[in-house]
């Protein structure tokens, strides 16, 4: 009786000891994600249902108080940060009195939705799918109890972009807490309301609340994984500004058979223009686009670490060669980018109308890398479209300025998120490589840049912290766009590697 009661003792304590164990191995955190997956799909599922386009705010207050109420459940710490426009939301959990913070940023918000172009009823009510010849067939979530298929795929605006990597990390702290188990330093948590927007507030907000967001390093669970699909690192991101350029024809819509061969339409000026700006092997032409810009030996080696096959990469692009700016497609991540994002002239399709346009709208992109700055990208195609033979103008051309100026436009900007770039041999990056590689050996491709753009520079700069991007999603998750989807697989390698980071120890 007596060694009964000792071996219950004992084993009470082994498995009290295994209970708050900080060093699970590779297969005790996946079976820790296993046991806990469907009811991570089922929290992405709810989570996914609440509209979340940044321009509204009865939908920004809804995302929020989801976020408030899941944190608090994790017995963390909550406060709204209150700026002029959408409030942000921060979370902390003090879990050593002793050790460093960590700050992990989360994306809530979404792109907007056309509900006409995606193959199910509402775009924020997910649908479970699997392919079948070649086509996505819709099934029911009841299949989740039966068997979980790593392919299957939840449809859902912010599915993947981003409320897929919240819930990781979401899902992996409430792993941890039924587990007992601490992660192995203090965390911080903002989340952004208004990352698809530009993120216009929160540069003013990081620097009133420098304190409040003080941490050792910067986590970001946003943004997508590399072609290959295996657990991704992006060390930085491409800032981003944007111009409207608006080209004036007549004073109004002309009859093009009355008028045709007299009135100049518009639109062939528009053209030229625009295919100023980029020679035939898509280089930008407008002078000094490129300067600064300049990858080492060393720089160019780690990029061609990076697996990636030119000819599959085109297949599955979807076209015949690519853009001569650099040498391969990580290359060119490097450099900023010049794109025409949008174009409105009169009417097309059946409406279409014989008509010389009175205007020309051109939608214009640029990416930025830290050697090119917003300010003067902007200034230099700014100073192309008036070399161009272009007069500006505020808003609308005035008589005397229709009657002396053969070309008129307009032209307003806005400058987003600045680029950002972190040292790859760094501390952060050895630290989260350690962490991954106890999960996923040596299948992770590190990233210097993405070609996409985050709010991080506000973070970098005000609080002096390193950042990287952890990516969670699949590559053709068809991000922005409709039918966006999260593989089921890399939801459960997210909350892997969020369980990895988290219980790895930070010196």
């Amino acid at each position: 009786m007596k060694k009964i009661v000792i071996l219950c003792i004992l084993s009470s304590i082994f498995f009290s000891q295994r209970t708050w164990s900080q060093n699970l191995s590779a297969k005790e955190i996946e079976a820790l994600a296993d046991d806990n997956f469907t009811e991570s799909i089922s929290n992405l599922q709810h989570f996914l249902t609440l509209p979340n386009d940044g321009n509204f705010p009865e939908q920004i207050a809804k995302n929020k108080a989801w976020c408030d109420s899941v944190f608090t459940a994790l017995n963390f710490e909550t406060k709204t940060i209150e700026t002029d426009g959408a409030p942000l939301l921060f979370a902390e959990k003090i879990f050593h009195k002793n050790r460093k913070s960590v700050l992990f940023y989360l994306q809530i918000d979404g792109q907007p939705v056309d509900s006409t172009k995606w193959f199910q009823p509402n775009p924020y009510h997910a649908v479970l799918k699997e392919k079948k010849d070649g086509n996505w067939t819709k099934i029911d979530f009841d299949k989740l109890n039966e068997k979980v298929d790593s392919d299957w795929r939840i449809f859902a605006r912010s599915a993947s972009d981003s409320k897929g990597p919240s819930i990781s990390l979401i899902s992996a702290l409430q792993i941890l807490q039924s587990q007992k188990i601490k992660p192995e330093y203090n965390i911080k948590v903002i989340m952004d309301f208004q990352e698809e927007l530009g993120s216009p507030l929160l540069p003013i907000a990081v620097l009133e609340n420098k304190k409040l967001l003080d941490a050792e390093m910067l986590f970001i669970l946003d943004g997508t994984r590399h072609f290959s699909n295996l657990p991704t690192l992006t060390y930085g991101a491409r800032g981003i500004t944007t111009a409207t350029i608006r080209i004036f024809g007549p004073r109004y819509g002309l009859h093009s058979g009355q008028y045709g061969n007299f009135a100049p339409n518009p639109v062939f000026e528009a053209s030229r223009l625009i295919a100023s700006l980029k020679d035939e092997n898509g280089k930008v032409t407008i002078p000094g686009f490129y300067d600064g810009v300049r990858l080492s030996p060393a720089d160019k080696e780690r990029l061609s670490k990076i697996p990636e096959n030119l000819d599959s990469t085109l297949i599955s692009l979807g076209i015949s060669k690519p853009d001569a700016v650099a040498e391969t497609y990580q290359e060119s991540l490097q450099y900023p980018s010049l794109n025409i994002r949008g174009l409105k002239a009169a009417w097309v399709g059946k409406e279409v109308r014989t008509i010389i346009p009175s205007e020309i709208l051109i939608e214009v992109d640029i990416r930025l890398v830290p050697e090119t700055p917003g300010e003067r990208q902007i200034q230099l195609l700014k100073e192309h479209i008036q070399n161009f033979g272009y007069h500006l103008v505020d808003t609308k051309p005035l008589e005397e300025e229709r009657t002396k100026y053969p070309r008129l436009a307009s032209f307003t900007y806005h400058l987003g998120s600045e680029p950002f770039r972190t040292e790859m041999d760094s501390h952060i990056g050895k630290f989260l490589n350690k962490a991954l590689k106890k999960v996923f050996g040596h299948q992770i491709v590190n990233m210097r840049t993405t070609g996409g753009s985050q709010p991080m520079a506000p973070f970098i700069k005000t609080l002096d912290i390193p950042a990287v991007s952890i990516r969670i999603p699949n590559p053709d998750n068809a991000i922005h766009g409709p039918n966006e989807n999260l593989r089921l697989g890399n939801l459960k390698e997210g909350i892997m590697s969020c369980l990895a980071i988290l219980t790895e120890k930070l010196n």
